[in-house]
């Protein structure tokens, strides 16, 4: 088996487009390398598109559904879980025939697995939110041990890996908050895959490139069952799934060759989620709930209460993660300390206006 690996063509590709890296972080723009990337892609969203109606046809046999609540659930009728399963599968199945796996690889999809066992039992309602927790902090501790943490030369390494847990923590479960909205969690991990495609381009690194094609391959061949009216559901297994890789791999990256606060982009990428998971913990802390425990507070929630349909509120999601994706990438390339503080200077502005403007939404009705 591992000779017939190794003559593959395309590892081959891969590991050499790896070895002719330029030093600057220029990408080593060969067509293999990006044939690979598209290969990758293509075949992770059919695999997911195959993969899809079979999981919702064995979650609606075993009963391992979404039912309407009328509070924080209003969909019409029981609608299947365990999404994550198929996009799990698609995401495996494309890299085991795209790249060698490597330790780097092994601890990402090693982690991605015990978040995927998590996330299924707390789908069958087996699971309450502090051994959740206690579940992800041991997905986030094999991937830590796999090499896999924040690298800033400055800051002393225990910084580094407790900076490392907090992000991973975070990116974990804002992706978990803002499942509440047909294909809106899923659509928002495909852009901002995509951007981290981008950023793995520019930082030449090719097979960082293709695991992040493949996970937006896969979530894009999901979003066909998953975009209003939504036959599927991510569940915990697929939304904390999105959130472990996608922080994974922003993670990865290099931000900060043109500007130190370069290192912020991560979190400007990955903005929709974390904003939403700010507002929701405010509001709860405001009103002196728990804040791990659900609530109708999220900013979908409340477009759609002031007067935008689902798809409407989707789509203007959509919209915001592709600006501050873009908003990511120019104060990643940036030379300019200046036009890099006023981006963030206006990210941090249109977040607090935003924020003020969707809390006066009077969600009691």
């Amino acid at each position: 088996m591992n000779t017939f690996l190794a003559q593959n063509p395309i590892f081959t590709v891969v590991e050499e487009a790896n070895q002719r890296l330029v030093t600057n972080g220029e990408f080593v723009a060969e067509a293999s390398a990006l044939w690979i990337c598209f290969f990758t892609f293509i075949l992770s969203m059919f695999l997911c598109l195959y993969l899809t109606p079979i999981v919702i046809e064995a979650a609606i046999r075993y009963d391992i559904v979404d039912r309407p609540d009328g509070r924080l659930k209003t969909h019409k009728k029981p609608t299947a879980y365990l999404g994550g399963i198929s996009i799990y599968l698609a995401f495996l199945f494309s890299l085991a025939l795209t790249i060698k796996f490597s330790e780097v690889v092994l601890g990402l999809l090693l982690s991605g697995t015990i978040v995927i066992l998590l996330g299924i039992i707390d789908d069958m309602r087996a699971l309450g939110p502090k051994l959740k927790l206690v579940g992800q902090s041991i997905a986030v501790f094999v991937l830590i041990k796999s090499g896999i943490h924040i690298k800033v030369v400055f800051l002393p390494q225990a910084v580094c890996l407790l900076l490392t847990y907090i992000w991973l923590m975070a990116t974990i479960n804002a992706f978990n908050i803002i499942d509440v909205m047909d294909g809106l969690s899923t659509g928002v991990g495909v852009i901002a895959s995509l951007v981290l495609f981008v950023v793995a381009v520019i930082n030449g690194r090719p097979m960082i490139a293709v695991i992040t094609v493949a996970l937006s391959g896969a979530m894009t061949g999901f979003l066909r069952q998953n975009f209003a009216p939504a036959k599927i559901y991510l569940g915990d297994a697929g939304s904390m799934f999105l959130g472990l890789m996608l922080g994974s791999l922003a993670m990865v990256g290099s931000y900060t060759e043109g500007n130190m606060l370069g290192f912020l982009a991560p979190a400007v990428i990955l903005g929709v989620p974390i904003f939403d998971t700010m507002l929701v913990m405010y509001i709860r802390w405001r009103r002196g709930d728990a804040v791990i425990y659900g609530s109708p507070d999220h900013f979908a929630l409340r477009l759609r209460k002031w007067r935008l349909t689902t798809r409407q509120t989707v789509l203007v999601s959509y919209g915001g993660g592709f600006v501050l994706g873009c908003m990511g990438l120019a104060m990643m390339l940036s030379t300019y300390w200046p036009v890099t503080l006023g981006i963030l200077g206006f990210i941090i502005f249109a977040g607090l206006f935003s924020g003020y403007l969707l809390k006066k939404i009077d969600m009691t009705l």
